[in-house]
């Protein structure tokens, strides 16, 4: 049965080939079935737009639950895109690495189903791969689901940090082999995770090309609760 899902998924694909011209590699490396983690990069806030719209399962997403509630067309825009993209909101102070936050996707894992994470935790505002938080690797242990990662080129050039408007630029998304969960043998430790996520990292980082930072990213609503920005 064609769901309002499908459609819109094929909607969107079919706009971001006519205008955009995107080079798409490596899909084949998806599982068809069982519970997979999708790790990439992340640029723009149209990342999980263009996972979502080509990848052939559907992902699911953490998404700061202030997106949609923010007011007038910005606010219009993410909620409509959210109707595309499956997400667990989460509220602004809470971390989307914690593992509060992270037992929904557990369960959908569990459930057989892809879901979709940005180790970095925020968006690269200088085109720098940030350290990677643990959290991938949390879900990879807990739920036993290979890793698949992704490489996205050029996808901040569709909107810019800030910008409301999205316009056609070309950009890449090549995803990598499945990266399978170590055996802990049910002891996860911090270096176990540690090890995974730079195993993750280090693919990403082939997959996209970005040089990279030995430090955690830190969003500028952060700074700015913190004082720093």
């Amino acid at each position: 049965m064609i769901t309002k899902y499908d459609l819109t998924k094929a909607s969107v694909a079919r706009a971001l080939r006519l205008l955009c011209r995107p080079v798409i590699t490596g899909l084949e490396n998806l599982p068809q079935d069982g519970p997979v983690i999708i790790a990439s990069n992340h640029l723009s806030f149209l990342d999980s737009v263009i996972i979502s719209a080509f990848m052939p399962r559907r992902v699911k997403f953490i998404a700061k639950a202030e997106y949609v509630n923010s007011p007038g067309i910005k606010g219009k825009l993410m909620r409509e895109a959210f109707e595309f993209i499956d997400i667990i909101p989460v509220t602004r102070g809470q971390q989307s690495e914690s593992v509060a936050a992270l037992d929904p996707a557990v369960e959908h894992l569990k459930q057989g189903n892809v879901f979709g994470i940005y180790p970095e935790g925020t968006r690269s505002r200088d085109g720098y791969l940030y350290r990677g938080h643990s959290g991938v690797a949390y879900l990879a242990y807990v739920t036993g689901a290979p890793v698949v990662p992704v490489g996205l080129i050029g996808t901040q050039r569709l909107q810019p940090p800030g910008a409301t408007m999205i316009r056609p630029a070309k950009f890449e998304m090549h995803v990598g082999e499945p990266i399978p969960t170590p055996e802990s043998h049910g002891h996860q430790t911090g270096k176990l995770r540690k090890t995974h996520v730079e195993q993750i990292m280090t693919t990403i980082a082939g997959l996209s090309g970005q040089p990279r930072k030995d430090v955690y990213n830190v969003s500028p609503s952060v700074q700015r609760d913190a004082g720093r920005g």
